[in-house]
């Protein structure tokens, strides 16, 4: 009893005790809860359709994407692939949606039939790298991609090089082919859109008639500089109803942010290029004395590998390719600069000959126990082959297939790098005859050899090149970013920036539509981490000094001087308001040109009012009007001469973008031409379907409420 009459007179305070006890492991339960739920939110890269985008799966894709596109582009930017590879996932998943409602599939029979047909615009990019090239139609070869899948796994077994090869073609084909099957949906989904739109035979007449009659005019103008906008009084209610007319025009599917910045990018100074021109002035001088071509490309650090194979002028940059006609074999050329890369070259021309751009052959590999063991394997099956065995029997007997493979000189002569048996391997294919065998010692066992057939000849260039960037050095980095960094510390505010800038030899540029769905900042390579700080910043912040530029070579410092929502930009957004001014103004020079021209009977009337003149000729109704002397296409005046018979002056001023106009139809005239009726009502479908996929994909992508965080990751 005691110790119930102590806990009551402690009640509030146990209470408290155990009120905080619960909160304590609610709380904790909650935290749990929230970082998880931050963890999960941590790792979206996005999100589509209400589908949140996991970084991982999206790495997939974009790896993938970015790995097959730098072998049919290998030039290509970096940042804009990443672009195009989530723009292409976007829309994958968008399309995919619509489809799945409209039970829309792509069945493996279907796939089937246009790789067979081989004609596919996907099909034809595969074909150019892989060589699968039908060589009576030119068309992509299915059964040579069959060939090459069936006997992926027993041929990438043949020896750690053909391993690489394989491995690579064998991703690059499965990438491919799941990217037609996407592309076939989509062309199936617009297909089922088209369907939708109908031309009749009255619309296919009028679109016959608009682009075969034709009229010569004498045209009187007064164009809309004439007038000065000062002289133009624009009221404020006049810009909110035109913005209100416009307004889906302003119409954003994301957040935009605009910023002021100032890049600078570092270059090589006198002493720098000084130093370069040395020493590539000594590896001209190790060529020119026979020095190893190999060794002087690798220890002069070149930004192209010697590979030792002859191989086409697509295999250098534009500027390496066209001197190699004019130098003689054996000579050295350089150094020489190139300004379309910014890179210094010596150039050393060892052989040109005329060989085949494509062969076929067919391998065996002999691996014995021992080095003696292979050699003797090997002196067998060569005779064996020599002697005219069965070359796929006797492959068989080896655990391999034999088969014939064409290859082309496009697979290997932009390789970064080339091993010694590869180097070995391809030599010989370039200078065997027809069904000739050659036995080749490899590091692990021994090749067999055979070539069977040799394809368009063309000449072929074993070159040794030495390339270097013209760059800055580790002195004239830190004073560059010295110099910068001082400006920057003593301009803490925008205003100062602007006022000091050009005195500093800096300039003040600007960026207005910076979006996260571009991935970078417009015009700034490699800015993902910039473009992280303009989506994290306040408006009026200024950043730090940051790296940036496709070779890191560049410095910026930024300040972020607006935000706008997604939705529609407002009035006072300095670009709108601008446009929307300029219509108003468009509008009322308009009606003081029309005041004046309105009562005008002849062009020498229009003359007399301060109108130029010019005639134009061949004016359909099929296509604007364009006015030379204003620059401008006017489409409304296509169909006022229309209107107008042959002889006569236009009844009323015609209000362009340009100007105001009025004209007489000096003639009239049918080009000749037979109408067929199927012919435009198809063309004319064709045009609203142009027209329409445009309109409804956008719809699709703005109702798709697609958020992009990959600037968190990337």
């Amino acid at each position: 009893m005691a110790a119930l009459g102590t806990i009551r007179s402690k009640g509030t305070f146990l209470i408290i005790i155990i009120g905080l006890g619960l909160f304590g492991f609610i709380a904790g339960d909650m935290f749990r809860s929230c970082e998880t739920t931050g963890r999960m939110r941590s790792t979206r890269v996005g999100e589509i359709l209400g589908e949140k985008i996991g970084i991982e799966d999206y790495q997939d894709y974009l790896n993938e994407f970015v790995e097959c596109t730098k072998i049919t582009a290998p030039n290509a930017d970096e940042d804009q692939i990443r672009n195009m590879a989530w723009n292409s996932f976007v829309q994958n998943k968008i399309i995919e949606n619509e489809a799945d409602k409209l039970g829309l599939t792509v069945t493996n029979d279907e796939m089937k039939n246009a790789m067979m047909q081989g004609t596919n615009q996907v099909l034809m990019e595969v074909a150019n790298v892989t060589g699968f090239v039908n060589q009576q139609t030119g068309r992509f070869d299915y059964n040579m991609y069959n060939e090459f899948i069936n006997n992926y796994k027993s041929n990438r077994n043949a020896s750690p090089q053909a391993a690489e090869y394989y491995d690579k073609v064998y991703k690059f084909l499965a990438f491919k082919v799941k990217q037609m099957r996407q592309q076939i949906l989509a062309q199936k989904y617009q297909a089922l859109l088209s369907t939708a739109l109908l031309s009749n035979p009255v619309e296919a007449k009028f679109l016959y008639d608009a682009e075969k009659n034709e009229s010569d005019v004498q045209l009187a103008y007064i164009d809309y500089k004439t007038i000065n906008d000062k002289d133009v009084q624009v009221a404020e209610n006049e810009l909110k109803d035109m913005y209100n007319k416009k307004k889906e025009m302003f119409k954003i599917p994301e957040e935009i942010r605009s910023i002021k910045y100032i890049l600078v990018k570092k270059v090589a100074s006198p002493a720098d290029r000084s130093a370069l021109t040395a020493a590539l002035t000594k590896c001209a001088e190790q060529l020119k004395a026979g020095e190893s071509p190999e060794k002087v490309v690798r220890e002069g650090r070149s930004n192209i590998s010697y590979l030792g194979v002859p191989v086409t002028k697509n295999a250098f940059t534009a500027d390496i390719a066209s001197r190699l006609d004019s130098m003689a074999v054996g000579s050295v050329m350089g150094p020489v600069e190139s300004a379309a890369d910014n890179t210094m070259n010596v150039v050393k021309l060892i052989a040109k000959n005329t060989l085949p751009d494509s062969i076929q052959y067919r391998v065996i590999t002999v691996v014995g126990n021992t080095a003696a063991e292979t050699t003797t394997k090997a002196d067998s099956v060569y005779k064996a082959v020599v002697a005219g065995g069965d070359f796929e029997a006797i492959a068989k007997k080896y655990g391999q297939t034999g088969e014939k493979v064409w290859l082309t000189t496009a697979q290997y002569e932009r390789a970064s790098n080339m091993t010694k048996d590869n180097e070995t391997i391809f030599n010989a294919m370039n200078t065997l005859g027809v069904n000739e065998v050659k036995s080749i010692p490899m590091t692990q066992g021994t090749l067999i050899l055979q070539v069977l057939d040799r394809k368009a000849m063309v000449t072929k260039y074993d070159v040794a090149v030495v390339k270097r960037d013209i760059t800055y050095s580790d002195e004239t980095s830190h004073a560059i970013s010295d110099k910068f960094k001082q400006f920057v510390a003593g301009h803490q505010s925008l205003e100062m920036m602007e006022k000091d800038a050009a005195k500093a030899g800096y300039q003040v540029l600007e960026a207005k539509n910076v979006m996260t769905s571009q991935g970078m900042i417009p015009g700034i390579g490699n800015s993902r981490d910039a473009l992280k700080w303009v989506f994290e910043a306040e408006k009026g912040d200024i950043s730090e000094v940051m790296t940036c530029g496709n070779s890191r070579d560049e410095i910026l410092v930024m300040a972020l001087t607006n935000i706008y929502p997604k939705g529609y930009m407002d009035l006072e957004n300095e670009d709108v308001k601008n446009y929307v001014q300029q219509e108003v103004l468009r509008d009322k020079k308009a009606e003081k040109i029309i005041e004046k021209l309105g009562n005008v009977k002849s062009i020498a009337e229009a003359e007399s009012k301060g109108a130029k003149t010019t005639e134009v000729n061949q004016i359909s109704l099929g296509s604007p009007v364009f006015v030379s002397a204003l620059q401008s296409q006017e489409p409304a005046l296509s169909g006022a001469v229309a209107a107008t018979e042959k002889g006569k002056f236009s009844a009323h001023p015609v209000k362009g973008y340009g100007g105001v106009y009025v004209f007489k139809v000096n003639d009239k005239r049918t080009v000749e031409g037979k109408f067929d009726a199927k012919e435009y009502a198809s063309r004319a479908s064709q045009n609203y379907m142009s027209n329409l996929s445009r309109t409804v994909f956008q719809e699709l992508l703005l109702n798709a409420d697609v958020k992009d965080n990959r600037y968190l990751f990337f």
